[in-house]
């Protein structure tokens, strides 16, 4: 394995992080098909992305301001699968918005994960205030923002790019192109192939990497925060990938892909294929396999009974963050 910085035992938590979140999307998937539960936006495919760049960062330290299909994202960074469950249930509990936002939509200030907007690409302009803020405060944290392609065809896309790169802020753009925006192929929104080229415009680095390998993932997001911190500012980094599963659960893929286009892409799934790769480079054993396996389901059990149990907000609550205590 090629000199990356990543040890055997970041390797293995890397490995075991992308399991879980696979197993807790399945889980998702299935709740959500027994009418137990909303929306599901999955991250199924995204999860070498989401764990490589993780890893690279100063986890708890740096802050990230995800989209709707980072869960594997949010669980490398410390969000557990109990706290998943709760805000996929809407439950009191819920640490990223008590039961008030709907799926997917992340935020935690004990983690450094600012909340999830609803309107395409606006983490962007978020991520690079946060980053100026560091640049004032001298904190010496990078922010990263997580975007699909098909914000990139957003204002707002172009507008952070620009003042983040005026302004040499300690920023990491980060694209998971997966080649669908919903239902519109990449081909059809844009003339470019890689995202990255935008960079150019606004005098920056990009880099196109393999998004099915957390390896290279991790060196390019690693190479681009060392940058930040130097005070060269920002990078955009295209990690190409693909959703296996339609673009939410209300989604009907069949109408715009086929079914040997989603084969064909399976042959690289980043969980098999880092799996493997750990089996042959004596990383894992087929032991070590079973057992983080058997101790996945049991979390993924352990979350599922726990947030189905959870109380549900207090109707009396629901002005709170909403308007001011005195009810004004």
């Amino acid at each position: 394995m090629p000199d990356s910085g990543l040890t055997p035992e970041l390797m293995k938590e890397m490995y075991y992080t992308m399991a879980l979140s696979r197993a807790l999307d399945d889980r998702l998937w299935v709740l959500n098909r027994q009418g137990r539960a909303p929306t599901v936006y999955s991250s199924n495919g995204h999860e070498a992305a989401q764990v490589g760049s993780a890893f690279a960062l100063n986890r708890g330290e740096d802050w990230i301001v995800p989209y709707y299909r980072d869960m594997a994202l949010v669980l490398a960074w410390g969000m557990t699968p109990r706290e998943v469950l709760l805000h996929f249930f809407a439950k009191a509990e819920d640490p990223n918005s008590g039961g008030r936002q709907m799926m997917a939509h992340w935020g935690s200030h004990r983690l450094h994960i600012l909340s999830t907007g609803a309107v395409v690409a606006t983490q962007d302009a978020h991520a690079a205030g946060l980053a100026l803020a560091s640049k004032i405060l001298k904190d010496g944290r990078v922010s990263v923002a997580y975007f699909g392609e098909g914000s990139t065809s957003q204002g707002e896309f172009h507008e952070a790019l620009n003042f983040a790169a005026v302004h040499k802020l300690p920023v990491i753009f980060f694209n998971e192109n997966n080649g669908y925006a919903i239902s519109v192929p990449q081909r059809k929104q844009m003339v470019v192939q890689d995202i990255s080229a935008h960079a150019e415009s606004y005098g920056m680095p990009g880099i196109s990497v393999d998004g099915n390998d957390p390896v290279k993932v991790y060196e390019v997001t690693k190479a681009a925060a060392d940058r930040a911190r130097r005070g060269e500012g920002p990078t955009l980094v295209e990690a190409k990938t693909y959703r296996f599963v339609p673009h939410s659960s209300d989604d009907d893929d069949r109408a715009y892909r086929t079914r040997e286009e989603v084969q064909e892409h399976k042959k690289f799934d980043p969980v098999v294929m880092f799996e493997a790769r750990l089996l042959a480079d004596k990383v894992i054993t087929e032991a070590d396999k079973a057992e983080m396996m058997k101790k996945i389901k049991a979390v993924v059990d352990d979350a599922t009974t726990y947030a189905d149990k959870a109380p549900l907000p207090d109707a009396d609550t629901l002005g709170l963050y909403v308007y001011g205590e005195d009810g004004k």
